[in-house]
C-alpha cells in the first residue's frame, strides 16, 4: 500500500474560496480505482494549514491519479488560490493492524 502524508498551506483570505475546489478534488479522488482514503483536514491551531492523507492500493494507482483531469484542475485552482508550502511525502506501508 502507498501512503501519502503531508501538508499544504493556503492564505487565510483564500480558505473559504478553496473549499469547493478541495471538495471536488476529494470526491473525484475517492472515486478513483485504487484509492482507499483521500482527506484534507484543517489544522485547528494553525489556520490555513491543511493536513493531507491519501492511501492507495499501489504505486500504479497513485501514478494514474497524477494523470487524472481532476488533479490538473486542482493544481490550476491551487495556483490561483495561492497554495504554498506543499510538503507531501510518499511511504510504502503494510496493511497495518488494529490498535
Amino acid at each position: 500500500m502507498i501512503l501519502v502524508l503531508g501538508t499544504i498551506r493556503l492564505p487565510l483570505e483564500n480558505v473559504e474560496a478553496a473549499r469547493p475546489a478541495m471538495t471536488r478534488m476529494i470526491e473525484a479522488s475517492r472515486a478513483e480505482m485504487g484509492c482507499q482514503t483521500y482527506t484534507y483536514a484543517e489544522d485547528l491551531l494553525d489556520p490555513g494549514l491543511f493536513h493531507v492523507k491519501e492511501l492507495w492500493v499501489d504505486r500504479d494507482a497513485l501514478r494514474r491519479h497524477f494523470t487524472s483531469p481532476h488533479i490538473a484542475a486542482w493544481r490550476a485552482a491551487g495556483r490561483d488560490l495561492g497554495v504554498g508550502e506543499r510538503r507531501l511525502r510518499v511511504y510504502e506501508i503494510d496493511a497495518g493492524e488494529p490498535l
